[in-house]
């Protein structure tokens, strides 16, 4: 297949002759695409947005017609708003005419969205599903997770990187709506154009919804995982590795007295944290934050720990907090401080390893307990 243009130099034409080339390599040579002629009014429209094709396999008479929705961008409000009643009104035609969506990039949340309403889509990174009675076709195959740099630059302007957004999102699902942005610029110490910015972004993104200026609903388990995707457990917490000679559970036992005179200094995270509430597996790395202010730090906590520092083969490892927001609404479990779940849902779902299947584990306890975790107001 050629290679594929640049997505911001793609016009409706080459999108749609590129999103059919992966279509037909995925098919395969047996099976046949067909773009049906548009009529005269189509024709004499400068844009062309919306096209229908045949898909048939070679020497059979059942073919089905599919609707090609071509889009630049594809958000979740865009889901809602113009596909979805796209696809009711395609239904109320022919239980048989079905809805593809073919974009440079889909992003992971709008494809779980998509799949869910059962709307085919094909993005040029690879990305591809789309499901058909009749004839019987059943294609998903897997792209790029990230957005490519073209079009991350392009959306840069206001996404949940970085520590800021870090500070909202830990809001937003730590405390139960309703609220204002105003609110939550005071709570977090954030401006509030920036907050309001997120809070539109996030609306956009189907993420959070309002009544006028009242944010209502929170989609916090999707609000959490998109966090995850800015985010890099290791890369933005510089860290000091360790071994612990003693093993995991005498420096576990030494905490709790630790604490008691420090409390401020350590909380745990990570697999261990996670462990606590949704048991998935043992082992793993035992991973602690403390404070960015204190550079000596690790090293004091490695003495009274007794642990010592290694280049390689860590078992412990002294995570150096990005933003002080890690050790908001920290909780004590045995005498050890742990970070709150969704803190540990973050670092999980962004950590190495089986991590991020630890991370889900604790979404879903959170899902089925939210009364334990979950504040019903902000703070004054």
């Amino acid at each position: 297949m050629e290679p594929l243009a640049e997505p911001d130099a793609l016009t409706p034409d080459s999108l749609l002759e590129q999103g059919l080339a992966v279509l037909r390599d995925l098919l395969g040579p047996d099976w046949k695409v067909t773009v049906q002629p548009a009529s005269q009014e189509v024709r004499s429209t400068r844009r062309r947005l919306d096209v229908m094709i045949q898909v048939k396999a070679d020497g059979d008479s059942v073919f089905t017609q599919v609707m090609v929705d071509l889009r630049s961008r594809v958000s979740p409000r865009l889901v809602d708003e113009q596909l979805l009643p796209k696809l009711e009104l395609l239904r109320q035609v022919s239980n048989y005419t079905n809805l593809l969506v073919i974009a440079p990039w889909i992003t992971p949340r709008v494809r779980r969205l998509l799949q869910d309403y059962n709307i085919g889509y094909i993005d040029l990174t690879g990305n591809v599903s789309l499901r058909v009675s009749r004839p019987a076709i059943a294609i998903y195959a897997q792209g790029t997770s990230r957005a490519p740099r073209s079009r991350a630059t392009r959306s840069s302007r206001t996404t949940l990187a970085g520590a800021k957004a870090a500070r909202l999102v830990r809001i937003l699902t730590d405390v139960t709506p309703p609220y204002r942005a105003t609110d939550l610029a005071r709570v977090t110490g954030l401006s509030l154009p920036y907050v309001s910015r997120l809070v539109e972004a996030l609306e956009e993104q189907r993420l959070i919804r309002r009544d006028g200026r009242v944010i209502t609903q929170v989609d916090w388990p999707d609000l959490l995982r998109l966090r995850a995707e800015h985010y890099d457990l290791l890369r933005h917490n510089s860290y000091v590795g360790m071994v612990a000679p003693n093993g995991i559970d005498a420096v576990l036992k030494a905490l709790p007295a630790m604490l008691t005179e420090h409390s401020e200094w350590i909380a745990l995270t990570g697999s261990y944290a996670a462990r606590a509430v949704a048991p998935l597996a043992v082992g793993g790395q035992l991973m602690l934050y403390h404070p960015a202010s204190a550079p000596r730090l690790p090293d004091e906590i490695g003495d009274e720990l007794g642990l010592l520092r290694v280049d390689k083969g860590a078992d412990v490892l002294l995570l150096r907090a990005h933003d002080p927001v890690v050790f908001e609404r920290t909780v004590d479990r045995g005498g050890v401080r742990h970070v709150a779940l969704s803190q540990i849902v973050l670092d999980c779902l962004s950590g190495p390893g089986r991590m991020p299947a630890e991370g889900e584990a604790v979404l879903s306890y959170m899902q089925g307990n939210t009364k334990e975790w979950r504040a019903d107001r902000l703070p004054t």
